[in-house]
Formats: structure tokens, C-alpha cells, sequence
């Protein structure tokens, strides 16, 4: 072949191979995240299963669901209406489905096993709050984290509501000088209050005590609004109210011989959705979701109140009912140029206000009211907000530094750790004796861990 030719017809073969492997690398449609769930009562299905389906349905795709109840998980794929397979064996759908992330949505106890084993299967951990019940679980988590090398993202939705966000802007301004203390006490309500001391929830070794499953959204919160890292804990408690605190009492709702004058009485044949999820999978495991709140194997406490020392000297004085005629909160921060005070009402008698106050006084000047719409949704909003985070996170900037991971996981339950031990022993608790985080004067930024 003439040298000319040869040239001319191998730089055109050339030119087409190059062309077709340009076809072959355009970018398709992006792969979807591969999303498994462990726990699917009603947090994991409300707030993890149907949402995330409808609202990512083009970048997620759920390959697997896990529960120790069998009929409560097939009650979840149909809730969810997808077609991934089910297990009652962890590590089974884990080495089966293998995962790009795993959802933790069991009983809080057992948190730290499947956040463990999910890292270990090679997964990114989503954990519903709060991290982990006990010191040493939350050691375990830490250690497994910097072992595998893998992403925990701990989900409080509390950070992505309008109105704590818009406290979170006030205070980084600067108004009201630097923090130097803080009151705050919050108020659960005889409806939501008592649903605690009818579940899991009502005992410790399950639920850590409320100090832990409910208080660690608070604390996490007093974390990021105060910007640093609790050092010092010291707290009172006792259980004045529910449990064995009445003169009768039963093992459920349903067959109670009480019911008539019981004014707990729970009817739940009234929620559908929890007679598919609990009532109809009863016979697999034998939870009662109706549990009688005056059982005397309740062990938590309903009356609380903490003191924090936190690492920049800001103090804190918190408080927790559960028994209360309205269901809200009191916040006051105290600063070196003024004060911010902060009234939610979260449930009865309130369902005519369409909004949240701030309140900001600056000293030898005027106060202002910020009036914020309460109206959304799922927390004020912040469910929503929190879900777009954690599954689109290139689409949406932190720039209120709301994303939560590791370490701030365990500073929140630590908290509530630290309180109930300080119960328990009558005495101070140091969070660096506890385990091997040294608390921070300002709140380290990212999932650092060390």
C-alpha cells in the first residue's frame, strides 16, 4: 500500500475507534445511591421509607429492608411500595444487597451494632438519633468509624427548622455579644409525653432513659447554637408520674378492664397505620405499641433537670417534663450586649398561632420580634430540609453548618449519658472521663472524629 494511503486510511480507523469510545463515555444518567434500612416501625417508614421514595426516587433506590419482626418488614415494603427483598438476618441482606448507604432506624440500644456492622459490610451510615445509649457503645462506634474509614451522618432535623435555624443566624451576628449562659426547658405534653412510657422507650436498658432518646435532640441543639462542646455534667431525676405512680394498671390499652376510667386509655385501633405495622405483627415478637403507662417495670424518668458547663464556660441550666398540659419549649440565651428569648409551641392549646416568636433585647436598647411561620410540615420544616441534605449533598450548601456526623452524635448523647450517670452516682461527670474526645472549646468543623 502506497505510504500516503496507509497514513490516510489508519488515521481514519484511528479517528473512528477515538469517536466510539467518546460514545461509549458520555455520561448516562447518574447512578442511583443504593440504600438498604434496618428498622421499619413507623420512624423508619415515615420519615426514611415512603419520603424518600417519592422524593428521590431518581437518585435512590431501596435494595433491601431488614426487621426483627417479619411481618412488620413486608408491612414496610408495602407501605413503601417497592420491590427490594426483605430479611430478618442482617449480615444476610448486607452481603446480599450490599449497600451504598444503610439506614438505622432499631430500638436506640442497638444502634451502635448495626452502624458497626454496616461499616464493616463497606456501608456509609444514616442514624437516626440518638447515636447510642451508653458510653462504651459509643466508644465502639468511634473506633469502628476510624477503622473503616467510612461516613456517618446522624440525623437531627431539629437543626433544619426556619425558626431554629434563624436563632442559630441571630446568635453567629453577634447581637446579643458573646453566650455566657442559657436557660432551657422543655415541655412534653400527656399525649406526646405519655406515648414513651407506652413503648420501647419506657425502659432504660432499650432506650438510654428520655435524657438520651429525646434530650439528645436538645442537647445537640444547645451544641450547635452555642458553638462549642460540653465538658461538665450534673443532673437530679426521679419517675413522679407515670409507671407505678397510680393505683391501677394493666399490660395494654386493648383489653384493659380500666379503659373506662383510665384517662390514658389509647385506642389504637384508631391509627391504622399502627395496626398495620404493630397490632397485626404482634403475634411475631409480642410488642405491645399500647402498653399500659402505669406498668411498674417503667425504669426512666419523667422529671429532670441538668446543669452543663460547656468547654468556652458558657453554663447551661436545662430542664425536661413529660407530663405537661402543652407540649413546647423556653429558650434564653444570655450575652454580653443582650439576651434572646425563644417561646415554641408545639402542640395544644396553640392551633390558632401560625407562628414562632424571637425576641431579642440588647442592653440600653429596644426589643425586637421576629415572628417565624410555623405552618410546615414534619418538625417546622426541618425534615424535609434535612432529607434534601443527606441525598443531595452537592445540591445543598451548609452554610447554617446543620449537617451532623460522628462526632456530633456522640456530644449530644453524651450529654444525656453523663446526666443519667450524675443521677445514678450523685455525682459531677467529666465527658473526656467518659471516653477518648477531648471536648472542644469551639465545635470542630466536619465528621472529625479524633
Amino acid at each position: 500500500m502506497h505510504r500516503r494511503n496507509f497514513i490516510r486510511q489508519t488515521s481514519s480507523a484511528m479517528a473512528a475507534t477515538v469517536f466510539a469510545d467518546q460514545l461509549l463515555a458520555q455520561p448516562g444518567p447518574p447512578k442511583k445511591q443504593r440504600l438498604a434500612m434496618v428498622g421499619t416501625g413507623d420512624r423508619g417508614t415515615s420519615m426514611w421509607g415512603i419520603p424518600v421514595v417519592e422524593e428521590f426516587k431518581d437518585i435512590v433506590d431501596f435494595v433491601g429492608l431488614c426487621d426483627i419482626n417479619g411481618g412488620r418488614v413486608e408491612t414496610a415494603k408495602k407501605l413503601l411500595g417497592i420491590s427490594c427483598p426483605t430479611y430478618t438476618d442482617f449480615d444476610k441482606m448486607m452481603n446480599e444487597v450490599k449497600p451504598d448507604r444503610l439506614i438505622v432506624t432499631t430500638v436506640d440500644a442497638t444502634h451502635n451494632e448495626f452502624i458497626i456492622k454496616g461499616m464493616e459490610h463497606g456501608a456509609d451510615v444514616i442514624t437516626e438519633k440518638p447515636f447510642t445509649t451508653d458510653e462504651h457503645k459509643c466508644q465502639s462506634i468511634l473506633d469502628a468509624q476510624k477503622r473503616t474509614g467510612k461516613n456517618i451522618a446522624v440525623t437531627f432535623n431539629y437543626r433544619y427548622s426556619p425558626h431554629r435555624q434563624k436563632i442559630y443566624e441571630l446568635l453567629r451576628s453577634g447581637v446579643i455579644g458573646n453566650i455566657t449562659s442559657v436557660d432551657f426547658h422543655w415541655y412534653l405534653d400527656i399525649y406526646h409525653g405519655a406515648d414513651y412510657f407506652r413503648r420501647w422507650h419506657r425502659l432504660r436498658k432499650n432506650s438510654g432513659s428520655l435524657l438520651v432518646h429525646k434530650a439528645s435532640h436538645h442537647f445537640d441543639l444547645l451544641n450547635w447554637w452555642i458553638d462549642s462542646e460540653p465538658e461538665e455534667v450534673f443532673a437530679y431525676g426521679s419517675l413522679d408520674f407515670y409507671g407505678k405512680n397510680n393505683s391501677f394498671r394493666h399490660t395494654e390499652c386493648r383489653s384493659c378492664p380500666y379503659k373506662d376510667k383510665c384517662q390514658f386509655y389509647f385506642d389504637i385501633t384508631k391509627n391504622q397505620r399502627y395496626v398495620d405495622l404493630y397490632v397485626n405483627n404482634q403475634k411475631y415478637d409480642g410488642y405491645l405499641r399500647d402498653g399500659c403507662v402505669w406498668r411498674e417495670d417503667i425504669d426512666i424518668f419523667d422529671k429532670m433537670a441538668v446543669q452543663i458547663k460547656y468547654a468556652n464556660n458558657v453554663q447551661v441550666s436545662y430542664s425536661l417534663t413529660a407530663y405537661n398540659p402543652y407540649e413546647g419549649y423556653r429558650i434564653t440565651f444570655n450575652g454580653t450586649k443582650g439576651k434572646l428569648d425563644a417561646w415554641i409551641k408545639e402542640r395544644q392549646p396553640w392551633e390558632e398561632d401560625h407562628f414562632d416568636e424571637i425576641q431579642v433585647t440588647t442592653n440600653f436598647g429596644k426589643r425586637k420580634v421576629i415572628r417565624i411561620d410555623n405552618r410546615e410540615a414534619g418538625h417546622g420544616g426541618g425534615d424535609v430540609r434535612l432529607r434534601k441534605h443527606i441525598f443531595n449533598p452537592g445540591n445543598e450548601v451548609d452554610t447554617w453548618r446543620q449537617a451532623a456526623g460522628s462526632r456530633d452524635g456522640a456530644m449530644s448523647c453524651l450529654i444525656g449519658i453523663a446526666a443519667r450517670n450524675s443521677i445514678d452516682t450523685g455525682k459531677q461527670v467529666r465527658i473526656e472521663d467518659l471516653i477518648s474526645l477531648k471536648p472542644q472549646t469551639k465545635r470542630p468543623v466536619g465528621n472529625i472524629i479524633g
